[in-house]
């Protein structure tokens, strides 16, 4: 591996994902308003849309599990028809270099080396400089094992 990529791991990650939730940023935005007042942190964050609905994506603590059951409540009350599924027991790996700005092939590299593993990766978020993916628990040491023999 590069000298001049860091591997950072984050345990203990619960994935919650809204499902049939509408394409509407001002609900999700309500969405996020009842997280944060319930003063829940969110990182990762994705949204896939499907037509007039999608499907977003997002995680928290592991220690934040019990309060975002508690608020899914208020949360459907912006729309019934929210499905939420819940997966807990995930970690979340970011890759970062500096040296990911304007070279392609980093991500290439790490999915081919996490395919090679049959990593289970769940979530996938990245900017110019950082490949985050949030991985089962289970797959942590391989996935780690995988990424840190890649030759950048």
């Amino acid at each position: 591996m590069n000298k001049n990529v860091t591997i950072n791991v984050v345990e203990d990650v619960t994935l919650i994902s809204l499902l049939e939730s509408p394409a509407d940023i001002g609900m999700i935005g309500r969405v996020f308003s009842r997280i944060a007042d319930a003063g829940i942190d969110v990182d990762m964050i994705s949204q896939s849309p499907h037509g007039k609905n999608s499907t977003l994506s997002f995680t928290v603590s592991g220690e934040d599990f019990g309060r975002i059951l508690e608020i899914s409540a208020q949360v459907r009350e912006l729309n019934p028809n929210l499905k939420f599924s819940v997966s807990s027991g995930n970690c979340k790996i970011s890759v970062f270099s500096e040296a990911m700005r304007g070279c392609p092939g980093y991500s290439a590299k790490i999915f081919n080396a996490l395919a090679a593993r049959e990593t289970d990766i769940r979530m996938v978020t990245t900017s110019e400089v950082d490949i985050s993916l949030l991985v089962t628990e289970s797959d942590k040491d391989g996935a780690i094992e995988a990424i840190e023999a890649i030759e950048f």
